[in-house]
């Protein structure tokens, strides 16, 4: 073991393994490298420093004459050495003295001065240390990923816990964070970008704007790419996140959207534009009165009333439809027949106009809310486990997207399952749920079930993890439309017929068009797991698909560039023919062999009637195509053009709704916009 009076070399590896006659294995806690050696002969270890690290060796030299020095002269600075660390017996800096240690850039000293007061001096990290980098750089990426203030870092508490657990380090500014450190950051995610769509095949694009609660006019536009690799990998990068100082200002959007495409080269690539009618007409939808956070119930001046008030805008607007019918109007003749309305959006407008339509639920939905709250306040934690363990929840740390009503109606058919087990458990009370309420949620749970699964099936894994780069084509949509219709039209409603009947004339206005566009006929049939089989017309469909793939294949790319977004990315290249082999076949040597047919390229409808003869399969679609690019090559370009257009919304548009919570705590608009940006492309610049 080594001497407490020494400084090992053991302080800049971490031992993973000690076997016999002082034999350790250890890995480098800087680059991971394992080195074996004796504990009494570390001369292989002092070596790997020497070679691979000598930043790292110079400081370790350092360290020895420093140890020397200060208990030839007496020094009260104590080292205990435990194996692999070293432990400074000196008080924290906090406040002014660790305030003044960290100031913009060029600021940071390589020496500064720790415990002043004992007279003991630790030699700081040099501003290009790779360790003073590092954990820079860590810092940076918690601010991004939790939307943190980049205030923080001046803290008190914040720089006391640094000095804690690292001395040597110097903390940077926030001067330097926001205005040097992020904006790197930002550069590089903007250079990978634009690396990556050079080589892109064929690209969509959505447009994603947040209103500003607290300036009821401002917002954010997030404009998204959905991007194909050459080797058929779905990609996606927020290209950029722009202040709004009107979001009513359709010709600003569109002036901004065109700067962006025109930036980032995709002006005239974009095969379709995601974007909903209205901007802010995207609020998160929630069960009326349904508060599952408690953070939620004791905002009832802010979260409480957004939540019963989102389905009815028009209230809070002057002339509402008509400030909608505008906007809408514009956004079309800028984008042109190019833009398409984001699947998952039309269907939470559905649930969110059927809700609205019941108000009746509103009480009940509220009781059971507080009954929610009561049991899980009075229930033991690991009886609550057996009810709601099975929808992720864990009960006393809900998270904030438990606001969305897929989730809350997961909770609440949870909740309606167990809730005999629940009263016995909490006991008598007043919050109990009687029996015409239970009949009542449960009419509510089994009407909206599907729609819960079709919202399940388009967005998966990102409920979860916002930072999930988990593409969902369009071909989902028109298998869930026809689902729903099917189930409205059969289900009957007793205490909730008011709900039916709104859910109805929702679906048939925002969803059952889309049984007739020809994209969606295309991307559904292109899909291997649905092809015609949902069909009640294959021929129809199948003259429909023939008709527009022969319109997509002969449109001519505009090159004037004021017809840039309705432009279509050309097809790439032919790829080169197969080598011939240079042994020529011998004429009479050969001639009981028969002569090969010539092969003739299919023409699009035999290409297609040998793509629908195929059974489905459950194949991954882009994984199918990339297979049988060369069997379908016209089938395989529309491929790549439909399947780049998502269902579900964009990660950004998850940022925008955790973004408020720090909105208020950033100095300057700014600030936010990088942060949001650098955490839409975080795992493009940090995975």
């Amino acid at each position: 073991m080594a001497s407490a009076t020494k400084v090992s070399i053991l302080d800049y590896f971490n031992i993973v393994f000690e076997g016999e006659n002082g034999k350790i294995e250890s890995n480098c806690k800087y680059c991971g490298t394992r080195i074996q050696a004796k504990r009494s002969v570390t001369s292989n270890f002092v070596t790997h420093l020497k070679r691979k690290h000598p930043t790292m060796y110079d400081e370790f030299v350092k360290r020895k004459d420093m140890k020397r020095e200060g208990y030839s002269s007496g020094s009260t600075l104590n080292f205990t050495a435990n194996v692999s660390n070293v432990r400074y017996s000196v008080p924290v800096v906090t406040g002014a003295a660790a305030g003044g240690a960290a100031g913009g850039i060029g600021s940071q000293s390589s020496v500064g001065v720790v415990g002043a007061s004992s007279g003991g001096r630790v030699t700081k990290f040099d501003k290009h240390d790779p360790r003073q980098v590092l954990i820079s750089e860590a810092i940076a990426k918690m601010i991004v990923q939790d939307l943190q203030p980049v205030s923080m870092v001046e803290k008190e508490g914040f720089r006391a816990l640094l000095q804690l657990l690292e001395p040597r380090y110097t903390p940077d500014s926030q001067h330097y964070i926001r205005s040097q450190l992020l904006p790197a950051y930002a550069y590089q995610a903007q250079l990978a970008t634009r690396q990556a769509l050079t080589s892109a095949h064929t690209l969509s694009l959505s447009l994603d704007i947040c209103m500003d609660k607290s300036l009821c006019s401002s917002g954010f536009l997030g404009i998204t790419c959905h991007f194909l690799t050459c080797d058929w990998q779905m990609r996606s990068a927020l290209l950029a996140c722009l202040f709004l100082t009107d979001i009513s200002l359709c010709s600003q959007i569109l002036s901004d959207f065109e700067e962006v495409c025109f930036s980032h080269n995709v002006a005239g690539r974009a095969f379709r534009v995601v974007s909903d009618a209205f901007p802010s007409a995207v609020k998160p939808c929630c069960l009326p009165g349904f508060l599952i956070s408690p953070l939620q119930g004791s905002k009832q001046g802010d979260e409480g009333e957004l939540i019963l008030n989102t389905h009815n805008r028009e209230d809070s607007i002057p002339n509402g439809h008509n400030e909608d019918f505008e906007f809408e109007e514009s956004l079309e003749h800028g984008l042109g027949v190019c833009r398409v309305d984001c699947f998952s959006r039309s269907l939470e407008r559905c649930v969110k106009e059927g809700l609205c339509s019941c108000p009746q639920l509103s009480p009940t939905l509220r009781k059971a809310s507080s009954f929610y709250h009561y049991i899980t306040s009075a229930v033991p934690a690991e009886k609550l486990n057996q009810v709601f363990d099975t929808t992720g929840l864990h009960p006393g740390s809900i998270q904030p997207v438990l606001s969305d009503w897929a989730m809350q109606l997961k909770v609440l058919h949870r909740l309606l399952d167990s809730v005999d087990f629940l009263e016995e458990l909490s006991g008598p009370s007043e919050l109990s749920l009687g029996t015409s309420e239970r009949v009542l949620l449960r009419e509510l749970t089994d009407i909206l079930e599907p729609f819960t699964e079709a919202w399940d099936m388009v967005h998966g894994a990102r409920q979860t993890d916002l930072l999930t780069d988990r593409h969902v084509p369009i071909s989902l949509a028109m298998p869930c439309v026809l689902g729903l219709c099917k189930h409205l039209s059969e289900i009957s409603a007793v205490h909730c017929s008011a709900l039916l009947v709104g859910l109805r004339q929702a679906v048939d206005k925002l969803l059952a068009p889309l049984l007739q566009d020809p994209l969606y006929i295309i991307a559904t049939t292109l899909d291997p797991q649905f092809k015609l089989s949902w069909s009640n017309n294959p021929d129809w469909h199948r003259q429909v698909i023939l008709d527009e793939l022969n319109k997509q294949s002969n449109s001519p790319n505009p090159a004037d560039p004021s017809t840039d977004l309705q432009a279509e990315y050309p097809s790439p290249p032919a790829p080169a023919l197969s080598p011939v082999s240079p042994l020529s076949r011998p004429c009479k040597l050969f001639s009981f062999i028969k002569q090969r047919p010539m092969t003739q390229a299919k023409s699009l409808e035999q290409e297609l009637s040998v793509y629908l003869r195929e059974e489905p399969t459950d194949e991954e679609a882009l994984h199918y195509w990339r297979r049988k690019a060369i069997d379908f090559p016209q089938l395989s370009q529309m491929a790549k053009r439909v399947f780049t257009i998502p269902a579900c919304g964009t990660v950004v548009e998850s940022i925008f709704t955790t973004a408020e919570c720090c909105q208020r705590a950033c100095d300057l608009p700014k600030n936010l916009e990088t942060l949001i940006y650098l955490k839409a492309n975080y795992r493009l610049l940090w995975t």
